[in-house]
């Protein structure tokens, strides 16, 4: 029988089967995984067969999984040379950041597209908590919002608390399966109540001491929206650790950068020091924007020192 996997607690998965009904499955011991390197052999939203163990108990044992259409993958934040799938099988990643209590920096906005671009899977950027920006906020919130919409990138401002823009943001998830990432505090779990107030999830405060969110989702864990579509609500993360990206390709995931790349002069162009560099020029004459040639740069720089 075929089944979807809605959440990973470890060694137990929880299944939705394709006739609605409700399992708790894992693994079976001769499944063969060797060539999988992640730390987690399936994630969230794959689609596996299952055999019934125990109808009564609901239990049932994976056999196989499914091709997958695409995922998501990010450094393990346990070993850094292992990657850990965040979710699979997606339509679209939505990014829930905020530009206070706590701010996300452009650096971890610019990886987790980078990522989204890797694995070809639409982003979209959420600026959520709307309800507690000043003048300062709001300008910022313009400024990025046309630079990440230049860059071909949808981006919406929206507040949990008041539901300033949630209609907008329930429209592009309708019908689809939705990754929600985001650093711990950003809200997210508080968007999802206002989309779905029967999910009452937990939520907290951000942290007095340190003004970092606290974390209340512990597992990545899918949820089936009432009026079609899925959101695959994952734990807060700190850091977007980038996996099997290679300093050459890097340009390729910034998608306002790839428009010139074959306009460069020579083929392995990393677009720092290279005579002929058609992205220095586009740089230079405004048609890519400054700032995210500079998060360019530094996320290329990081890669230099992490590998």
């Amino acid at each position: 029988m075929k089944a979807t996997v809605y959440k990973s607690t470890g060694s137990w998965y929880n299944l939705k089967a394709s006739n609605g009904e409700w399992y708790q499955g894992r693994i079976r011991g001769v499944l063969k995984l060797d060539d999988i390197t992640s730390t987690n052999p399936i994630a969230v939203g794959d689609h596996v067969e299952m055999e019934v163990e125990d109808e009564v108990a609901k239990t049932a044992i994976i056999l196989s999984i499914d091709d997958r259409h695409n995922y998501i993958n990010r450094q393990s934040p346990r070993a850094k040379h292992q990657h850990h799938i965040v979710a699979a099988n997606l339509d679209q990643s939505v990014l829930v950041a905020t530009l206070k209590e706590p701010r996300t920096s452009q650096g971890f906005i610019d990886r987790f597209l980078v990522a989204s671009e890797m694995y070809h899977v639409k982003a979209i950027v959420v600026f959520n908590k709307s309800d507690i920006y000043k003048k300062k906020e709001l300008e910022q919130f313009e400024k990025w919002k046309d630079m990440y919409e230049r860059a071909g990138y949808e981006v919406l401002m929206c507040s949990a608390a008041t539901g300033e823009g949630m209609d907008e943001l329930k429209s592009h998830l309708k019908d689809k399966v939705s990754l929600f990432s985001g650093h711990s505090g950003v809200g997210k779990s508080s968007l999802m109540n206002a989309i779905m107030p029967e999910l009452a999830l937990r939520t907290k405060d951000v942290s007095g001491w340190s003004g970092k969110g606290m974390h209340t989702t512990t597992f990545a864990e899918m949820f089936d929206l009432p009026d079609g579509g899925s959101i695959i609500d994952t734990p807060g993360m700190r850091e977007f650790g980038l996996v099997d990206v290679s300093r050459e390709e890097l340009s390729h995931y910034f998608p306002e950068i790839r428009r010139y790349i074959g306009q460069c002069q020579f083929n392995n162009c990393i677009h720092i020091n290279e005579p002929g560099c058609a992205v220095k020029k586009a740089v230079v004459s405004g048609d890519i924007n400054e700032d995210r040639f500079v998060s360019y740069v530094g996320l290329l720089n990081s890669m230099e020192e992490e590998y």
